[in-house]
């Protein structure tokens, strides 16, 4: 991505007296609704003594830790600070860039959902197509950023929920 395309890409948002002000909720309501849904989800397995509990908390909670040590490891600048841009979605971070913990997240999440109740895997794919795309419009995540966090999540899922 370059700063013209980012520019190009933004240009609607930026122009909308609102927009980047809608994307900035945008970001924010999807990534609470998973934050909110994921717990409640764990605790309804608790409720329910559901057997699955475990496998539910343990594969996301090491993935997302593993992925925070390469992801630290790794320190890949964000595209406001190669691309000289002013991101829609402002954040101080420096570095930590590559791949997405926020794209990430969801995406494990989602992973958790299909393997509980596939029909709410679809809802939270979207969720997470959706929050892929605020996080590169919002300038604040590379392309690549979001979709190694996507193929990682989903690759750690595949791996926890069907594999082991």
């Amino acid at each position: 991505m370059t700063k013209e395309q980012y520019e190009r890409w933004t240009a609607p948002i930026a122009r909308h007296p609102k927009g980047a002000l809608r994307l900035k909720q945008l970001n924010s309501i999807l990534t609470g609704a998973c934050y909110l849904c994921y717990p409640l989800l764990l605790l309804w397995l608790i409720w329910n003594r559901d057997g699955r509990f475990w496998r539910a908390a343990l594969v996301p909670g090491i993935s997302f830790v593993l992925l925070s040590v390469l992801r630290r490891g790794l320190n890949v600048p964000r595209p406001y600070e190669v691309l000289e841009i002013q991101p829609l979605i402002h954040k101080d971070t420096r570095g930590k860039s590559f791949p997405s913990r926020h794209v990430f997240s969801v995406f494990l999440i989602d992973m958790v959902w299909w393997y509980l109740c596939p029909a709410m895997g679809w809802v939270f794919l979207a969720v997470g197509l959706l929050l892929a795309a605020a996080r590169v419009l919002g300038g604040v995540h590379f392309p690549r950023d979001v979709l190694a966090g996507a193929l990682l999540a989903v690759a750690a899922g595949w791996v926890g929920f069907w594999l082991i």
